[in-house]
């Protein structure tokens, strides 16, 4: 179960501090490592957030993982008062949120496109530059496949769509002829 609520006040919290002290970047850093390794290696989530393990295995566990990464005192505090907290199983999500509020402070969006193909560089890096016009912000871009379009392409970034799909064409027209009817 998401606790996307939580994730985002011990993300806030840990931004703050980070923000505060110039070293948000390296602070996200970790908990990307973190994350990825939660998702790469079930063991390591399991070893902090099984309630089998007792709370100060799992905080030796946690100190050893802290001293390997190397971050400093005020990262390895919130770590440990993650598994102290009983929260350790919500570090993607933290994660999640905490690479959020870094892109939107360094005014970047992520945006997805999809096409009926696969688009060539140059029109990918056409289709980045438009969007960045129109959002003002540095976008980074995803793009997939799904030939169900039929053509062109659908673009999303945040709350803004823009469908220039054949299929969304298609659809628009049926409607105008059936409303003749």
């Amino acid at each position: 179960m998401k606790q996307t609520i939580l994730a985002r006040r011990y993300a806030k919290a840990l931004f703050a501090v980070g923000k505060e002290q110039a070293n948000y970047e390296e602070y996200n850093q970790a908990l990307q490592g973190l994350a990825a390794l939660y998702v790469s290696k079930p063991e390591v989530a399991d070893a902090l957030t099984n309630p089998l393990y007792p709370l100060d295995i799992r905080e030796k566990v946690m100190a050893g993982m802290i001293k390997s990464m190397g971050v400093d005192k005020i990262m390895g505090n919130f770590l440990n008062l993650l598994v102290q907290k009983k929260r350790s199983e919500i570090l993607p999500e933290i994660a999640e949120e905490f690479q959020a509020m870094v892109d939107d402070e360094k005014n970047i969006s992520h945006g997805n496109v999809i096409s009926a193909i696969a688009l060539s560089a140059e029109l990918q890096a056409g289709v980045q530059a438009t969007l960045e016009k129109l959002t003002g912000k540095k976008v980074k871009l995803t793009t997939s496949v799904d030939a169900s379009i039929i053509g062109g392409i659908i673009a999303k970034v945040g709350d803004l769509v823009l469908d220039g799909s054949i299929k969304t064409q298609l659809a628009g027209l049926k409607d105008s002829i059936k409303g003749r009817e």
